[in-house]
């Protein structure tokens, strides 16, 4: 885990104040609690990068997933199953999910768009089970475009003149005689910012504070309200039309705070001014944290009106740092959030062998990776290489790894044109940041919450692979005690896996950390201690996480209607092409008669594959099997050399000649060519059995030690390849279907080095190329290719990704294709 760094700090105080003794009970018990708390409820963030912004039905969404650890941003390798689902932002209903794989934090999937999707504007999300625990506004979220290839695009109606305004005082409160900064926001109808002015204005109609927007509808103006006034803030809109807003609630008493965190290099400058009643007795705190790594405590008395704050930057990681304020009474009374700049971003460059190239033309591309400081870099990237004028850039400045992991993800509401305040080139990027974190605030905790002397478990667990859960229960519907369980999984691929467990006392079960893929088939036999069946089992279906919107339109992607007509027709044109393919394909397989000689019931059968022939084998029937009790009973008698004592559930079998110096020794079991315990052979009913094989002697030294004592080989009728198990109804089994990780389709690019038959076909892919699992070597170097289209287009490539220890970089390049 990682390990914050603590610094109990004394306050630098204006105006000479009284310095507070090193030791602090409050002061320690405040951290311990708070990295108490992380500790308990560690954070993951995710990150989606996407092939492009929008598409058409039909398509594939293809996407690279990173989940990191939220504190440092490393890669996170504890959770490893990702859900990622479409959310019709219409209906609120996921339309589509998909489990991913992580190995050390990264996997890659994709989704594709059904023909008979609706048009319209939904949303991806990305989320651990272990991410339920908090708030869905925790889960990585991104809007998705999507169209009908067959239809001109429709733009979302709006009123240009519906404008929503927010004001927000700086840490949280105005107070009556103190000084404060007051933040706004204007945005429009679709959510994106609006240049506005406006003045406050006092009771007797004087204009104490005028103001205009700085960037994207945001600003910020100075403020001090006297005891006994009204006030109230009027505000221009582009269209000349003025408009009255109350000023935010004034409170009598309290405390305001003013950051500087722009003129000094090595502090953060924290002004907190209050106008309570001047006592050196009592005190006030402040506690800083990035993103749950304290960096900073401290406390001040209130001897003065006004107390002055260094905070090193040398103790804050990199990311949005929280500052807290608490009052007398320690409790938290304003907030501020600031940027801290690290150079640790990687510096990405993408190489081309040519300038320019011509239709189909291979394209060689070598990505390179360095630090800060110019060293290599190793790191695991994705790219996506896309047809500029097919795929608009509609939206500047969106969101990227780095945009997304060190700011969005820690604060609230949507952030227009993220990856603005990360441009190097734009000399105002940290003051405008700096007036963004004054009008967003966020906490991913309760104080309250930190503040308490336990911590409730959390309901949801890390995942470290796919689960299912479920419950038993008596006829009667009263809980069963322990029960022992069976499970059987059959894969896609028709591997097979035998499992054993039991229940709590109540008859509920979890049977985790598989590695099961795509639509997987299990069956789960329950039986008593007592061998009683009479039960009922039921699995619980899995519930995708909760949806919740607040606002429509959520920031659509705004079209002209003639912008994408390139776009829709080279798309249209391509389905056609493909429906025109499957159709060829369905029809050829009409067509063709299978021939196939009859199979061998021992050497066809894969459960018998490790030993082929057995020595002997006792075929089960209605007759044999009637009123036997166990398995045992319809084999006593009926292998030569086979001798089995005991009764009930305590029965031993012994082949002739399986002993050593200790006495006798029992066989290996197998289920379905799985080795089990004889508890769970016992537990079988004679019914469910197929056929049973022993070996003997050379036949059972293929399982060496194991198979010293013989070999008994239990075949059910389930496990039998021309078994419909699914649709058995008997007394203690269910037969239920669950989701493994979805399995991963391959990005389809054709090769023009080589010329075949489905090369006739006109490329105009949108998206050139995908690669989500690109890794830089020791030289921090790596090489991709791929082949241009037929279009004669700019081709925009963009590279994102990160290092195992939390560095990111983004790149974008073009060339040409003519």
């Amino acid at each position: 885990m990682y390990r914050s760094f603590i610094l109990i700090a004394l306050s630098s105080v204006l105006l000479g104040a009284k310095v507070l003794p090193w030791e602090d009970k409050w002061l320690d018990k405040l951290v311990a609690k708070f990295e108490k708390y992380q500790q308990t409820y560690p954070a993951e963030k995710a990150y989606l990068h996407l092939d492009r912004p929008y598409y058409s039905t039909g398509e594939t969404i293809w996407f690279k997933a990173y989940l990191v650890y939220g504190i440092s941003h490393a890669a996170d390798s504890v959770s490893r199953v990702l859900y990622v689902d479409l959310v019709d932002k219409t209906t609120s209903k996921v339309v589509l999910l998909k489990k991913v794989s992580l190995n050390g934090g990264i996997g890659h999937g994709e989704m594709a768009l059904a023909d008979s999707l609706q048009e319209g504007e939904y949303q991806l999300r990305a989320y651990t089970q272990w991410m339920r625990n908090f708030s869905e506004d925790f889960y990585f979220h991104r809007d998705v475009r999507v169209l009908k290839s067959n239809k001109p695009v429709t733009s979302l109606p709006h009123n240009a003149d519906d404008i929503d305004v927010q004001f927000m005082p700086e840490g949280g409160d105005l107070v009556q005689g103190l000084e404060g900064r007051v933040a706004f926001k204007a945005v429009n109808a679709l959510g994106k910012g609006v240049g506005i002015t406006g003045a406050v204005v006092s009771q007797t109609n004087d204009t104490l504070a005028g103001f205009s927007t700085s960037h994207l509808g945001m600003g910020f103006f100075s403020f001090m309200p006297e005891a006994g006034q009204e006030y109230r803030i009027e505000v221009r809109k582009p269209n000349g039309q003025y408009v009255k807003y109350p000023i935010p609630k004034v409170k009598k008493e309290g405390f305001t705070v003013t950051v500087d965190n722009l003129s000094n290099k090595d502090n953060v400058r924290v002004i907190v001014r209050h106008n309570k009643p001047l006592n050196p007795s009592a005190e006030m705190s402040i506690f800083v944290h990035t993103r749950g790594a304290v960096g900073y405590a401290a406390k001040a008395t209130l001897a003065k009106k006004t107390v002055l704050f260094n905070i090193p930057r040398a103790n804050l990681n990199d990311g949005i740092t929280h500052i807290t304020v608490f009052d007398e009474n320690n409790l938290p009374t304003a907030e501020r959030l600031v940027y801290i700049q690290r150079n640790r971003e990687i510096e990405l460059q993408i190489a081309s062998d040519k300038n320019a190239y011509k239709p189909r033309e291979k394209v060689e591309l070598e990505i390179t990776a360095k630090d800060s400081e110019g060293n290599p870099v190793m790191g695991n990237f994705s790219l996506a290489a896309t047809d500029a004028k097919q795929v608009l850039d509609k939206e500047p400045n969106a969101l990227s790894i780095r945009s997304y992991f060190l700011l969005a993800s820690d604060v609230k509401g949507s952030i227009e044109q993220p990856s603005y305040y990360f441009d190097k080139t734009n000399p105002n990027a940290a003051a405008q940041l700096d007036i963004l974190l004054m009008t967003q605030g966020w906490r991913r905790f309760n104080w309250g919450e930190v503040l308490k002397d336990s911590l409730a478990p959390a309901p949801f667990y890390v995942e470290q692979g796919i689960s299912f859960s479920g419950k038993v229960a008596r006829m009667n519907k009263k809980q069963p005690g322990k029960v022992k369980l069976t499970y059987l999984l059959v894969q896609k691929d028709s591997t097979r896996s035998v499992l054993m467990g039991e229940t709590a006392e109540t008859g509920e079960f979890l049977v985790y950390d598989l590695d099961v893929r795509d639509t997987t088939t299990v069956l789960v036999q329950a039986v008593t201690e007592r061998g009683n069946r009479n039960l009922s089992i039921m699995l619980n279906p899995f519930q995708p996480a909760k949806v919740s919107f607040t606002k429509i339109p959520f920031n659509p992607i705004e079209f002209d209607p003639n912008e994408l007509a390139e776009y829709l027709k080279r798309t249209e044109e391509y389905l056609r092409i493909e429906r025109q393919i499957r159709a060829s394909r369905e029809q050829l397989l009409n067509e063709v008669v299978v021939k196939a000689k009859r199979p061998d019931p021992i050497k066809d059968d894969s459960r018998r594959a490790m030993y082929g022939e057995p020595s002997n084998t006792v075929k089960f029937d209605n007759m044999n099997t009637a009123g036997a009790m166990s398995i045992f009973d319809v084999i006593q008698g009926r292998v030569p050399g086979v001798q089995i004592t005991g009764s009930g559930m305590n029965r031993s079998i012994q082949i002739r000649g399986a002993a050593n110096f200790s006495g006798a020794v029992e066989p290996l079991f197998l289920l379905d060519g799985m080795a089990v315990s004889k508890d769970a052979i016992v537990s079988i009913p004679p019914s469910d059995v197929e056929a049973v094989d022993i070996l003997k002697g050379a036949n059972a030294a293929i399982y060496g030690s194991q198979g010293g004592g013989g070999v008994v080989a239990i075949l059910t009728k389930r496990g039998g390849s021309s078994y419909d198990w699914t649709k058995d109804k008997a007394e203690g089994v269910i037969t239920e279907k669950i989701l493994g990780y979805s399995p991963v389709r391959e990005f389809y690019a054709p090769k023009y080095d080589k010329a075949i038959p489905e090369h006739v076909q006109p490329d105009f892919r949108a998206t050139l190329y995908w690669s989500p699992m690109i890794q830089t070597d020791k030289e921090g170097k790596a090489k991709v290719s791929f082949f241009a289209s037929d279009a004669q287009t700019d081709v925009k490539v963009r590279v994102e990704g990160m290092n195992s220890t939390g560095a990111m970089g983004v790149k974008e390049s073009t060339f040409k294709v003519n």
